[in-house]
């Protein structure tokens, strides 16, 4: 896990032409994608269509993502930063934010990581940093292969996109929760800091993983 500084970051959505900024205390996060290799030692599974144990777990749901997050905390000791509770109307996920215990950054906090105090498009040269269309191949890659940003931080565009905490637009699409970061067969223009993508909780799609975050008390 790396410490990532406090700092203030200007989301944006091109859909309805609207920005807002947001403040952040210090937090952690993954230095890489949660990789197919812990998803099996922490849930018994083993989900991607790709199999490799250095791969990126994906082909899996934001559910599933807010579950590991769960089991992780117990593994190692930590208080599960997520309830989870089913009625007539579904399952719901409350955030207990006090917890120490792992949990899906905020849109917010990824964005901030991800630019890792720079204001253009990318932390850096495309094909240096990112996974992407034009030299995956049209496939995924061993987590870590690329350079990081100047916060240590890898693969935070291109080769998986990342659930986050946020629910996308809750009038227009629902449930539907916040995607960042591109992935392995999207191209150029999907893999910036502030691209957005959203999907519903329950999909599970071969080019959408996830890292982890956790709170500083």
């Amino acid at each position: 896990m790396i410490g990532v500084p406090p700092g203030e970051v200007t989301l944006s959505d091109r859909r309805t032409r609207r920005s807002w900024s947001v403040e952040l205390g210090p937090y952690r996060l993954a230095a890489f994608p949660v990789t197919q290799a812990l998803y099996a030692e922490v849930t018994g599974r083993r989900p991607s269509t790709a199999q490799g144990d250095r791969l990126p777990v994906e082909g899996v749901s934001w559910w599933d993502a807010v579950r590991f997050c769960n089991a992780l905390s117990e593994r190692d000791g930590l208080v599960p930063a997520y309830r989870l509770r089913a009625d007539v109307k579904g399952l719901h996920v409350e955030w207990r934010t006090s917890a120490d215990g792992y949990r899906l950054p905020t849109e917010a906090e990824w964005e901030h990581a991800c630019r890792a105090g720079t204001t253009g498009p990318r932390y850096g040269p495309l094909d240096e940093i990112a996974w992407y269309r034009g030299n995956s191949d049209e496939r995924l890659h061993e987590v870590g292969g690329k350079r990081p940003n100047a916060w240590g931080l890898h693969d935070m565009l291109g080769n998986v996109w990342n659930w986050c905490w946020d629910v996308y637009d809750a009038e227009v699409y629902g449930a539907y929760r916040v995607l960042r970061g591109g992935g392995w067969f999207d191209e150029h223009w999907s893999c910036r800091a502030s691209a957005r993508r959203r999907s519903h909780p329950d999909f599970r799609v071969d080019d959408v993983g996830f890292r982890v975050a956790r709170s500083l008390h």
